[in-house]
């Protein structure tokens, strides 16, 4: 859950700061005022790409910090910098961070959906993709593009080892060339992570002999040293004993603990005399560690990557010197290779199919939810398996078929379907996606796009029965979806000193009134058009404790 946002310096916001709420949280103001800023703020935090022209004119850096609270209910502080040169650097809990790891921490925390998102259904390639992850078919499909990769390996195999001479000479020319580098590097599996882990011993090499001499001189050569000591007393553990047998016990023991303190000093000792903490050994493994990274980035991404790269070229040299013979043993490998992904793709073309009728059933359901309650949805895939359609993804094509009224036959998705229809059925899809995504912050920029009307009052109780379980942020431009929300925040954009400047604030009643007003009438705020506001948050209130009261009941 999100729960401070403070931004610096960013387009045109000078300094912004918001502590949002958990449930559902509303933006609203005018058309370009900023709101989609603070969205394009939070996926700046979340690994999007950064440009100077985010930078606010005149200022040297921009700077987003957010606070977020896991699931656990630990806290996560992340923080963005963006340079007016185009660089950027990123922290979590104040440690320097990848782009990658802030990916990898939105997948945990946020899901965010922009501007225009839901224009995204009316292209079929995107259909597929949303029944593998309805149907968590992730295994499956990294196995059928396991299959497809490796065939298509050997196919483009096969092809070089039929070339004509000259093509031939300058692919084994290309081939002794990466792979002398890899051979005469004679990289061994984990040795860069052992190597990091000797660098890190060296990079403290004195403070590790300093730790490992004054424990040593502890335990054996000091004044009042731990094993010197112990010889008085066990002599006074064995007075004991004379007197009170339970005692006896203790002495057993005795030469087991000597032994053991004996070895932990004699392993201090040697360890310290055994580091190389010369500057030539700490540059020694800088360097070999910098020539692995080198050849990961050519060849890896991982060591061990590389060193199957070098297994590869030296199987394809072996082959193309092998000319007509390596081929027809290629053909053979292709056609196991061709046998394995289609055995692997029918089996995720199966499976896909059973996922299609519960996802079609739970986007019926959801769209009920949301005012097309007579919506039939099909989900339905090409026929027969043609060789042209195969792919990383397996052998289907897929697209979605909807009939949103009654009496008329379901037609592809694309043809048929309104602007508003399509916003919910993003909304539904969302839904469906974070539905075991307990702690999640849900962001949700213009989802109200084509609606209005009744179906906007049903878009802003789906959102708010969403803040019941979830934290949403959604920017509306729609006074029906803000009246639901349980915490407004306005955002107004001002000119001050010249300078345009965006501020948000949190709204009380009278200022949601004035806020949800202005949304009904524009900028002039009558007597009857508050009525009407103060009417719709009322008529929202009253909609809540009705579902809280049904909700406590069942």
């Amino acid at each position: 859950m999100l729960r401070l946002l403070r931004i610096r310096n960013l387009a045109v916001i000078e300094a912004v700061e918001v502590e949002l709420e958990p449930g559902f949280n509303v933006l609203t103001g005018e058309t370009g005022a900023g709101k989609s800023i603070l969205v394009e703020a939070v996926g700046l935090l979340l690994g999007a790409r950064a440009s100077a022209d985010l930078v606010r004119t005149g200022e040297v850096q921009a700077t987003i910090e957010a606070l977020f609270e896991d699931a656990e209910g630990g806290e996560v502080i992340v923080r963005r910098e963006v340079t007016s040169q185009g660089r950027s650097r990123s922290f979590i809990n104040g440690t320097l961070a990848t782009a990658g790891s802030l990916r990898e921490l939105a997948d945990r925390l946020v899901e965010l959906h922009g501007q225009h998102e839901h224009q995204t259904l009316l292209d079929p390639l995107s259909h597929l993709p949303l029944v593998d992850e309805a149907g968590g078919l992730a295994v499956h499909l990294e196995a059928v593009s396991s299959a497809w990769a490796s065939m298509r390996r050997l196919q483009e195999q096969r092809d070089r080892a039929r070339m004509d001479d000259r093509e031939k000479a300058a692919r084994l020319e290309l081939i002794a060339f990466q792979l002398g580098e890899i051979e005469k590097a004679a990289l061994k599996p984990g040795e860069d992570e052992e190597l990091a882990t000797s660098r890190q011993v060296l990079a403290n090499a004195e403070r590790i002999q300093r730790l490992c001499e004054e424990s040593y001189s502890t335990l054996y050569e000091s004044d009042h040293a731990v094993l010197s000591g112990l010889s008085q007393v066990w002599k006074r553990v064995g007075e004991l004993a004379a007197i009170e047998p339970r005692f006896a016990d203790q002495l057993d023991s005795r030469d087991a603990i000597k032994s053991q303190l004996e070895d932990m000093a004699f392993m201090l000792r040697r360890y310290a005399d055994d580091i190389d903490a010369s500057p030539a050994r700490l540059q020694q493994v800088e360097d070999r560690l910098a020539l692995l990274e080198r050849l990961k980035r050519k060849y890896g991404p991982t060591l061990q990557d590389a060193i199957a790269t070098g297994a590869a070229l030296a199987r394809e040299r072996e082959m193309l010197t092998r000319s007509e013979e390596a081929a027809e043993d290629l053909d053979r490998l292709l056609a196991d290779a061709r046998q394995r992904y289609l055995e692997v793709a029918r089996d995720l073309s199966r499976r896909r199919r059973s996922a299609a009728k519960q996802f079609a059933s739970q986007i019926e359901a959801h769209l009920g939810q949301l005012a097309m309650a007579r919506t039939r949805f099909e989900v339905r895939f090409n026929e027969g398996v043609d060789e042209s359609s195969w792919g990383e993804r397996g052998i289907d094509q897929a697209e979605f078929f909807v009939s949103p009224n009654v009496g008329e036959d379901l037609r592809p998705l694309a043809r048929i379907v309104s602007g508003g229809e399509l916003s919910r059925m993003m909304l539904a899809l969302k839904t469906m996606a974070v539905a075991d995504g307990a702690g999640k912050t849900l962001i949700f920029d213009e989802v109200d796009a084509g609606i209005g009307g009744e179906v906007a009052e049903v878009v802003g109780q789906k959102l708010s029965q969403l803040g019941g379980r979830f934290q949403v942020l959604c920017i509306t431009h729609l006074p029906q979806i803000a009246a639901r929300a349980a915490t407004h925040y306005q955002i107004e954009k001002a000119v001050r000193g010249r300078r345009t400047v965006t501020s948000v604030q949190r709204l009380d009643a009278p200022g949601r009134i004035e806020e949800i007003g202005r949304m009904i009438g524009g900028r002039s705020v009558t007597d009857p058009v508050r009525a009407s506001a103060r009417e719709m948050l009322g008529a929202s209130a009253k909609g809540k404790q009705k579902a809280k009261g049904e909700s406590e009941s069942r």
